[in-house]
């Protein structure tokens, strides 16, 4: 079965609701932050929270992850991108260079652009031998469950639209000053290659779903919808591992 061919790609919210869903949902998220970092309830740093981001190009990660953070404060999460390895990255092993952004216990980071990459664009384009992005797959659940059993709760997002819904974003792109810097060469290849990257993108879902570490595949199509659900998910995520440490998400603030 194709995940992605199974994901509704028609919801939808409109402006108000959007809206208003989004505000309960980011104080929602604030209280949590503020609980996990130990500022309010028992005082004591909850587990870290890592969050990871792949999706096509122009899906709304940039979008999602704003509208994630915005009304946490700075100094309560990290956002970490990352673009094609270094000469020097390359030097060591493909997940050497994640480590260093990796959240301790009361921190929360967002990854925009991952470890995923490896399976994703190094796949496709070739700038990873079979045998290295065969074995990365097992890497990855391996370091994903490490960190699981160190207490780290990992939300994996995948970003979905149809390529008819990405041109019609990239022409908006290309036509808009403001935005044309986001849309490169890179972008329209990538395009053409969509039934590579399709099949690389079911692979990994399959490959790399675990207990640990499930995959949350977001429809894109309405950026309204989307932002809503991702601010959701991560809530959802953090009160499930509360629940399960026996930590109540609602516990006593005076």
């Amino acid at each position: 079965m194709s995940r992605l061919q199974d994901v509704d790609l028609s919801v939808s919210l409109s402006k108000k609701d959007a809206k208003l869903q989004l505000k309960a949902a980011q104080e929602r998220l604030v209280h949590l932050r503020l609980l996990l970092g130990g500022q309010i309830g028992p005082g004591e740093l909850g587990p870290p929270l890592l969050v990871l981001f792949e999706g096509w190009d122009a899906s709304g990660k940039g979008g999602a992850i704003q509208r994630l953070v915005g009304e946490l404060d700075p100094r309560h999460v990290r956002v970490a991108q990352f673009a094609a390895p270094t000469h020097d990255e390359k030097r060591h092993h493909f997940l050497w260079r994640f480590w260093p952004v990796l959240p301790g216990w009361g921190g929360m980071a967002v990854l925009d652009r991952t470890w995923y990459g490896r399976v994703l664009v190094e796949r496709v384009e070739g700038f990873a031998e079979e045998h290295q992005w065969q074995r990365a797959y097992q890497e990855i659940v391996d370091l994903e469950t490490t960190l699981a059993a160190e207490g780290t709760v990992l939300v994996k997002f995948w970003m979905h639209l149809s390529p008819e819904e990405q041109l019609r974003r990239f022409e908006s792109r290309q036509g808009n000053p403001y935005k044309a810097w986001k849309l490169t060469e890179e972008d329209w290849r990538n395009r053409e290659k969509r039934p590579a990257y399709e099949a690389a993108v079911e692979d990994m879902l399959e490959r790399t779903d675990h207990p640990a570490g499930p995959w949350h595949v977001i429809a894109g199509e309405d950026k309204r919808w989307a932002r809503v659900a991702v601010v959701r998910t991560v809530n959802e995520a953090i009160e499930s591992a509360l629940k399960t440490r026996g930590i109540d998400p609602d516990p006593p603030l005076a």
